[in-house]
Order: structure tokens, then C-alpha cells, then sequence
């Protein structure tokens, strides 16, 4: 997967992050650029989405010994519902969330809505303003962001609050520090509106934000929250943002067993 230039801030971690009309929650970070509701004119489109298609992520079945080991109670449908067995979810190895992740048959679109207002998605489908407005986002999460491509300029006059964060589909890129403040700005967002989190194919930087927002915000186990989302869409987080989410879970099981 196609990886991202990575820059820095003055005063800010190695891996620094954008945003525009942020909560005021972390409005007083450095990095912050406002543009929503800029006077300056409405820029024109840089990127021009490809015309509306479906493509489909087809993985072979796991053995029935490892399925036995969950239970897919959910529906299709988002449900802010709290399952009652959330407790019971096992702790799996790396090997294992993978062929979790790998098991089953799902469609993708440009976009799906993984969480009631949570829509996960391509970079197609974040250049597509048209597309936006019909689906009332108001708020957009880029885990692909770039200053040579899109960015809060691109959503002036629209309205949308932009965050963007310089991440790499690469193993070896660390995207833990950006857990806590991407749940933050999604729990803002649905709170005010409907949000997209996108990256480049909307599969791995951006599922490991939203996967890592149901943890903190809705008190998932990790295992629950991949189920949650690939209910409504394929994901494959690679292999090192799966040990820093598997991290995650230690820590927040941690936290609540205290």
C-alpha cells in the first residue's frame, strides 16, 4: 500500500498532524490551521474521484476451529447496543487477529457507515464534495494526510472540520500516539454530526483509528471491535498497527480491571 512523505512541526512529535475547527478539547495544540470558515474563495477541486464502483476484498474461509472460538451476534445494522458478553472475548495472537481479519466475504464501497454516523472510506470518496453533502459529513479524519494533496484548504467554504494525521501503512510506523486524540475528535464529530475517517483505500491506517476509537470510547475489546466493523466493511490493518492495538487492549484491560 502506497505510504506517505512524512514532515514535522516545530515543537511538535515526529510525526506531526493537522487540523482545522478542532474541539476545543485539543484546539490549543500547536499545528491547528482554521479554514472551514475562511473568508478567502472556495478552492476548486484538486482530486477528481473515479466514477462510483464497488469492488469486493475476497479472503478465504478459517477453519471451523477457529471460527468456533466467536460468536457473531450482531446485525448488519450499527447498534450503539452494549453486548452483554463482552467479557468473554478472547485475547488472540497477532497470527490469529489476522486470520480473524482475513476470514469471510465483504464488500467495500467508497465509503461505509461502520458505527451509527461513522463512515470509513477511501481517498475517492474524501475528494468527492458533492458526495460529502449528500452524506452530511461534517467532519473528516484523514489518517493519509499530505501537503501535497488535499488538506482543511480543500474543504474551505464547505463547512467540514478537517483533521489530518501523517501516517505510513508501514509496519514500523507508530500510530499509538494518535489513538487518543483521533477518539477524541470522532466522539466530537459524531456528537455535532456525521464524520469520515479515510485514508488511501480505507483499510489499514483508517480502520486502526476507528478500531482504536470503539476501545477507548465504547470500552471494546479488540477482538469485538474488528467484528463491529467488518460487519459493514473489509479491513486489514497491518501487522504492526495490529501489536500496537493489541497494546491498547492490554492497557485499557488493564485500566478497567484496576
Amino acid at each position: 500500500m502506497e505510504t506517505q512523505q512524512s514532515g514535522c512541526l516545530s515543537g511538535f512529535p515526529p510525526q506531526p498532524w493537522h487540523c482545522k475547527l478542532l474541539p476545543s478539547s485539543i484546539a490549543s495544540w500547536k499545528g491547528v490551521t482554521v479554514g472551514g470558515s475562511s473568508s478567502r474563495r472556495d478552492l476548486q477541486a484538486t482530486l477528481r474521484p473515479s466514477r462510483p464502483h464497488r469492488y469486493a476484498l475476497w479472503v478465504s474461509a478459517a477453519p471451523m476451529a477457529f471460527l468456533s472460538r466467536f460468536s457473531r451476534n450482531s446485525t448488519r445494522s450499527p447498534s450503539r447496543g452494549v453486548r452483554e458478553e463482552r467479557s468473554h472475548h478472547p485475547i488472540l495472537s497477532i497470527f490469529e487477529l489476522e486470520r480473524l481479519l482475513y476470514t469471510g466475504k465483504t464488500a467495500c464501497n467508497h465509503a461505509d457507515e461502520v458505527w451509527p454516523g461513522l463512515y470509513l472510506g477511501d481517498q475517492d470518496i474524501a475528494a468527492n464534495r458533492r458526495e460529502l453533502a449528500h452524506l452530511r459529513i461534517t467532519h473528516i479524519l484523514n489518517a493519509s494526510h499530505s501537503k501535497w494533496r488535499g488538506g482543511a484548504e480543500y474543504y474551505e467554504g464547505t463547512g467540514i472540520r478537517y483533521l489530518g494525521i501523517e501516517a505510513h501503512d508501514s509496519p514500523s510506523f507508530d500510530m499509538s500516539p494518535y489513538f487518543y486524540p483521533a477518539a477524541d475528535f470522532i466522539h466530537q464529530a459524531l456528537n455535532e454530526g456525521r464524520i469520515l475517517v479515510h485514508c488511501a483505500v480505507g483499510v489499514s491506517r483508517s480502520a486502526t483509528l476507528v478500531l482504536a476509537y470503539l476501545m477507548i470510547r465504547h470500552h471494546m475489546p479488540l477482538v469485538e471491535a474488528i467484528k463491529t466493523v467488518k460487519d459493514h466493511r473489509g479491513i486489514i490493518p497491518n501487522r504492526g498497527f495490529l501489536r500496537q492495538l493489541v497494546a491498547l487492549d492490554n492497557a485499557l484491560r488493564l485500566k478497567r480491571s484496576a
